[in-house]
């Protein structure tokens, strides 16, 4: 993995980083929308290019914009997945803050989670009461049942000694149907030496193996959760695919009728059985 999104003190996202993966053979690279066809290597590049991208639009005296910045990544690493990476919550509001950023936050991020085709990751650090979680409340509000939310849990290794969230992640605490992940991320201090994602993804793998979830190991940790959204993905599009189908037949028939209202009936005596199974090809 390469590690390419900004960590710095403070807010960190202030725009909602719409980043689509492409799995692809060959070579790794990024593009940006805002930037063409121009290609940046993953890493420094995309890092400075996000950070720059977002001070463009907001200057020094606007803290959030909804306007998103769309990053493409193209490489043999990754799954096919779409991902958006939001502002995190505002409570109170830090020196300089405005008052009401809570409520542009808000309205921000439920913009994207009202979506009925949204799986919402609501991630949560495991040493705070996760009754106070913003996260799962934001999500509950749209998602009362819990059908497209995956509960997404941090900081397991920060946990008071003696203390564990085998309940939580076997989903007994604040039940949801998909149920929750656990992951273990790196520290400021990990950042601040450098440590690469394969050295996090290692010291999460060891983490898991002399903890308290070491038998529970092979269904947590990063690398499930991208399978799992990747399982995610393909079954919306499976479920999408009778939709679209229809609406295909409907537009086909609109447009056959508008031709025939206009005089193209060798047209469709010639075509139309074409456009039709091609529809049927595609279901």
């Amino acid at each position: 993995g390469k590690d390419f999104l900004p960590r710095v003190t403070g807010m960190v996202t202030r725009r909602p980083l719409l980043l689509q993966l492409h799995h692809i053979q060959g070579e790794e690279y990024a593009t940006f929308h805002h930037t063409g066809q121009r290609t940046f290597a993953l890493g420094e590049e995309v890092r400075r290019e996000i950070l720059a991208e977002t001070e463009r639009e907001l200057g020094k005296n606007r803290w959030v914009s909804p306007k998103e910045i769309i990053l493409k990544i193209f490489s043999p690493k990754v799954l096919n997945l779409t991902l958006v990476d939001l502002p995190g919550m505002i409570r109170v509001p830090m020196k300089n803050q405005p008052e009401d950023i809570e409520v542009h936050i808000l309205n921000m991020v439920s913009e994207y989670i009202e979506d009925e085709d949204t799986i919402i990751l609501a991630v949560s650090p495991a040493n705070q009461d996760l009754a106070n979680s913003d996260a799962l409340k934001g999500a509950k509000d749209v998602d009362p049942n819990g059908n497209r939310t995956i509960g997404v849990i941090t900081k397991l290794d920060l946990m008071d000694k003696g203390t564990d969230a085998r309940d939580l992640l076997n989903n007994k605490v604040l039940p949801l149907q998909k149920g929750y992940i656990g992951v273990v991320n790196r520290s400021q201090e990990d950042i601040n030496n450098q440590k690469s994602i394969s050295g996090a993804a290692e010291a999460e793998r060891e983490f898991f193996q002399t903890s308290a979830y070491r038998d529970m190991m092979d269904k947590h940790g990063i690398n499930y959760l991208q399978s799992v959204l990747h399982n995610e993905l393909g079954k919306a599009i499976i479920k999408k695919v009778p939709i679209i189908r229809n609406e295909l037949f409907t537009k086909a028939k609109e447009t056959e009728a508008d031709l025939k209202a206009l005089g193209y009936d060798e047209f469709m005596a010639q075509d139309n059985k074409t456009i039709y199974r091609r529809i049927q090809k595609f279901s």
